[in-house]
């Protein structure tokens, strides 16, 4: 992990690709503005975490359902 300090306006580059700028730093947060090409995808982490999390608990109602189905089957 890379561990730098960034001030208002300036930015870190991503294998060549990929630029992190700091757009305004207030109130203890800071505002990233992120440029990179269309075929990277850029998303919060958050949003993947619960991404993951609904699919796991989509394979287990599957996996719950398919049980209840085999469970009732003649």
């Amino acid at each position: 992990m890379l561990i730098t300090r960034r001030r208002q306006g300036e930015a870190v580059v991503i294998d060549g690709r990929i630029e992190v700028r700091v757009l305004e730093i207030s109130n203890g947060r800071a505002k990233l503005g992120i440029s990179a090409p269309s075929d990277i995808t850029v998303e919060r982490k958050e949003l993947r975490l619960v991404s993951s999390e609904n699919q796991a608990a989509l394979a287990t109602a599957q996996s719950s359902f398919a049980r209840q189905l085999i469970k009732e089957a003649p």
